[in-house]
Order: C-alpha cells, then structure tokens, then sequence
C-alpha cells in the first residue's frame, strides 16, 4: 500500500530502518555503507532507501524535524509496512561536562516538554525507553568498536530555539533532540522495537557545535553501531 506520504509498496521496507531526520543523510547512508541500495520512497523529497548491509536487508529514511513529523513516518512504517524495528540516527545537544563533540549517547529514556502523548489520554505521564535488547546490542557494538559513548536520558524538545535545557540538566539528562520521546510512544503504542543513536553535535555548555557538512556526512560511528543492530 501507499500513504499520503510514502509511495513505497508493502515489502519495499526491511524489517529494520535506520531514520535520520536529514533525507540527505539517508541518501548519505545509502550510498556509503548498503549494497544494492533502491530508492522506494519521494514523496516530499522524504528519501528512503532499501539495501543490504554484511547480507542483511536493512532499510534507511528520513523523518524531518520535531515530534510531528517524525511521528507520522514511525507509524507508517511499523503500522502499515511490517517494520519491526526502527532506530533513530540524529543529532544532539550535550547538557553535561562529560560530553565532547562526536560522541555517542544512546538515548535510554526520553522526557519531552511536548503535549504530544496527550493523545493517549493517560491517567498520567508516559516513562518512555527503548526496546532493551536493541540498547544493549548497541551497548555491545559500541564496546567493541570502541567508539566513545554514553548511555543516557535525554530530552526530546519542541524547541530548538529558547529552550530551558538547565532544569532538565539538573535532573541529569544528559542530551537534547527534537524525535526520541515519539519512537519510544509509537513503539510501546504498537509493541515494536526502537532506540535512539545520537551523535553530539553542538554542546550547550562548552559553547562548541559542528558545521552543517559535518551533520551531514561526520556522524559514521553512529550509523556503524546502528547497522550492527539490524533484526532480520
């Protein structure tokens, strides 16, 4: 089937993706580390591609900015399209000295100031983690690629500019993003499997970020851990 926002046909998608907010960074994915990569979704220029990676199929898309947007894609695909596993790739903010630029943090809880599990009409507020076999297969993967990084909670915020990170640094979360806390809903929501990877790009409290090119195309340890993690 088709939605509004996918042309890809049922089958077209493994039974893992990858989604990083930037479709460039998914083509960036495609190209550099699937065989036999195939464009299956453009719709609103929101590329995703189908390949292999070690003789794994594995598929990669992007999911835009923020909560909403990221939302409507990690449904599609575990609802409608037999993903069983989806792990998010993106970028963060440091919110603790022990941080530097280019480590990864593997997100093991998210908090958010957004109203979007609202919808669920919970008798109070959602805890949202990630699938524990994929963390720790990311934990391993880490360890013996021996890449720097750290787990921890981090806030998935619907403010890029403004926002009030210190109070939520002082409850030791560690980094922000704008998508976490969703896949982690949306998982729970429909029984499937999520984590998010994330690779610090500017650091809130050193005053220190990486340039749009380095967004792009620098983040190759957090898409290495994530290919390790691919369910078959």
């Amino acid at each position: 089937m088709s939605t509004a926002h996918n042309n890809a046909k049922v089958g077209d998608f493994a039974k893992t993706v990858l989604m990083p907010g930037d479709p460039l960074r998914a083509k960036y994915i495609a190209e550099h580390f699937l065989e036999n990569a195939r464009c299956v979704n453009t719709v609103r220029n929101m590329l995703a591609y189908t390949g292999e990676y070690k003789g794994k199929k594995v598929s990669v898309m992007g999911s835009g900015m923020g909560i909403p947007s990221f939302s409507i894609y990690a449904y599609e695909l575990f609802a409608f399209y037999g993903v069983e596993r989806i792990i998010r790739v993106g970028s963060a903010g440091a919110m603790t000295n022990d941080l530097n630029l280019f480590d990864i943090v593997i997100a093991g809880g998210a908090c958010t100031n957004s109203n979007w599990a609202n919808q669920y009409e919970l008798p109070g507020v959602f805890s949202a983690i990630p699938t524990f076999e994929v963390e720790e297969e990311a934990v391993a993967a880490c360890r013996k690629l021996k890449f720097p990084f750290k787990v921890g909670q981090v806030l998935s915020s619907d403010n890029f500019y403004g926002e009030k990170w210190e109070p939520f640094a002082k409850m030791g979360v560690v980094a922000v993003e704008m998508e976490a806390y969703a896949l982690y809903c949306i998982a729970a929501q429909l029984h499937k499997e999520a984590l998010a990877i994330l690779t610090i790009s500017d650091h809130l409290i050193k005053d220190m970020e990486t340039t749009a090119e380095e967004r792009e195309t620098g983040f190759n340890q957090m898409i290495e851990v994530a290919l390790e993690c691919i369910k078959e």
